[in-house]
């Protein structure tokens, strides 16, 4: 069977097919993890995405039960690694690799020399590619459309933190994933997940009673802060949610922004944010804690990035590989936001105290 992945400047590259028999167009980036790859291939930030993993052994512990993922699907359009392994070897594993994107019909492709797509990556920049399996289809810039809208929850539903929870945070799901939920509920904080477009503080949604539709109106919900969570694409786009944190900023309501939320809290704020050349997609990102020789290591995974820090707020967070902004926080008030995923899943679990330290700030 004819396998080729094809970059929009004409570099075709050879390849073996493992996965679903399916042609698939999109961005092509690179991620650098060497495990995690069930938490990775399931983040929604990575939708309408063709991943290449640089990490040569990929599948060789399979796929656990969807318990273990970040979402209920595949999140990327495609996949590359450099040496397929379908003899898995985990206690936790259910079934193959390739299995696993067969089912949601997803190419799965090797390339041997993954190292040569990095690097072009990592040089002109990322680009549009494709993966052709027999059939061509025209390249596709997922840029240019609301990626956020398609990954983020339809309808409104609630997490009850065990034991007698005391606080409510609305968490706005501009492509969430679970680990973030579960992190607050851990800590004795009710969830409130919402659309990435609902205004917390006046909202109307549709109700159908016996074939009649009515427009249900609520003044606000009860809540103490918002967390925006990650999520893909470019966050200049995403104009409700920025319109909500808007009236949360206006409102003194503590707000906590996670990657793709970080942006949309800088933007908010008034400040502004860019396209990085290649993007940030690992689980070894140094970040400094700024005032500090205090370094943290990061799991990320965004292509954009803080270019002008807003108003009244400080950087809080620098990468030390690059020196882009990692974080910013309000100078006197409860707004902060940072670049990474204190979640991680999959990866380290140095930043996980940024949710006590935003929590404790209610």
């Amino acid at each position: 069977m004819k396998t080729k992945l094809i970059f929009k400047d004409g570099t075709t590259y050879e390849a073996k097919s493992f996965g679903a028999t399916v042609s698939v167009a999109g961005e092509v980036v690179f991620a650098t993890g060497m495990t995690g790859y069930p938490e990775a291939l399931t983040d929604p930030s990575y939708k309408g995405q063709i991943l290449v993993m640089t990490y040569p052994l990929i599948g060789n512990y399979g796929v656990p039960d969807p318990t273990k993922w970040e979402s209920e699907h595949i999140c990327v359009s495609g996949l590359i690694v450099s040496d397929y392994i379908d003899t898995p070897s985990h206690f936790q594993s259910r079934h193959t690799l390739a299995q696993w994107f067969k089912d949601e019909n997803l190419p799965l492709i090797e390339i041997k020399d993954t190292r040569t797509i990095a690097q072009k990556i990592r040089t002109l920049g990322t680009m549009l590619g494709k993966i052709i399996i027999e059939k061509d289809i025209p390249f596709y810039d997922p840029n240019i459309h609301n990626l956020v809208d398609q990954v983020s929850t339809k309808k409104i539903y609630r997490i009850k933190a065990p034991g007698n929870p005391k606080k409510t945070v609305i968490l706005l799901d501009c492509g969430t994933k679970r680990n973030i939920i579960k992190n607050l509920s851990k800590r004795g904080i009710n969830v409130i997940v919402v659309p990435w477009d609902t205004d917390p503080f006046s909202f109307e949604f549709q109700k159908k009673i016996n074939n009649s539709s009515f427009v249900i109106r609520h003044s606000s919900f009860k809540f103490d802060a918002l967390v925006i969570s990650n999520g893909p694409g470019d966050p200049k786009t995403i104009t409700p949610t920025i319109a909500t944190i808007k009236k949360a900023l206006k409102n003194k309501i503590p707000v906590l922004g996670i990657c793709l939320g970080h942006q949309i809290l800088t933007l908010a704020a008034g400040g502004d944010t860019r396209k990085l050349k290649y993007g940030h997609r690992s689980q070894n990102q140094p970040c400094i804690l700024k005032g500090t020789n205090r370094c943290i290591i990061t799991t990320q995974n965004h292509g954009f990035e803080v270019s002008k820090i807003p108003p009244n707020f400080n950087t809080w967070f620098t990468n030390a590989n690059d020196n882009s902004n990692e974080g910013i926080i309000h100078k006197k008030l409860p707004f902060m936001s940072i670049q990474f995923h204190p979640e991680a899943a999959p990866g380290p679990q140095d930043a996980e105290w940024i949710f006590d330290y935003f929590l404790k700030r209610i």
